[in-house]
């Protein structure tokens, strides 16, 4: 008897293993993949979110707006319907990772050129330091393709809000202005139904790279 369940013993140990491999090598054939998360506030560290929003775990998208690019155009979500796009939030008169962070974009901007499905878009935190023609000039400096990558300045409130209430993207000053804020490094995902789908460290170039899967991944899995 002993004998018996030592053999049986052995003998489940070793189909085990065979099941094992023979699962990951199904999953290897089928490349299954998970879809990219749909972020929520709930979801993000409350520190980036405005307080009436941390409650928040479903239904969360992209508000409106409506701010003023690098030449002077009016942009609105109207110009990135049913397109992908990266957003973030810098200043040109930044002096630590903003810098980093632009380059990081135009290598973004230059590895998905033949793409017109992905856009960019950048925030000035400093509307009252940049205006139209400052951020002209920065954009030529870094060399904007104006057509995929917007610069964009406006209302500060309306700003703020977007960064806090839409894109989950940057910290309070608290004891300061009730519109000033802390810009991060964060790079958001958005994909065609304005929903957040990821988030990434813009000074990293891993996390670039990262980026840049995903974005691949998110429009196959919007086909």
């Amino acid at each position: 008897m002993l004998s018996f369940f030592k053999d049986y013993k052995y003998f489940a140990i070793a189909f085990s293993i065979i099941c094992i491999i023979i699962m990951a090598f199904i999953y290897n054939i089928l490349n299954v993949e998970k879809p990219l998360p749909i972020y929520q506030p709930t979801m993000v560290a409350t520190e980036l979110v405005d307080s009436t929003l941390q409650y928040k775990k479903k239904y969360h998208k992209i508000a409106d707006f409506s701010l003023t690019n690098q030449n002077g155009k009016t942009i609105t979500q109207a110009d990135y319907k049913d397109k992908i796009y990266v957003a973030d939030f810098f200043f040109t008169t930044c002096q630590t990772i903003c810098p980093i962070m632009t380059d990081h974009m135009v290598y973004i901007q230059k590895e998905l050129k033949n793409d017109p499905d992905i856009l960019l878009l950048s925030h000035t935190v400093t509307p009252d330091i940049d205006s139209v023609a400052q951020l002209k000039k920065y954009a030529v400096e870094k060399g904007v393709d104006d057509a995929r990558w917007n610069l964009v300045t406006g209302e500060k409130k309306q700003i703020y809000d977007l960064a806090r209430k839409s894109y989950l993207a940057v910290k309070d000053v608290i004891g300061f202005d009730p519109y000033d804020m802390i810009h991060t490094e964060n790079f958001m995902l958005i994909d065609k139904e304005r929903q957040i789908r990821g988030f990434y460290d813009g000074t990293d170039p891993e996390e670039i790279e990262r980026l840049i899967t995903d974005i691949h991944k998110l429009k196959k899995d919007s086909k």
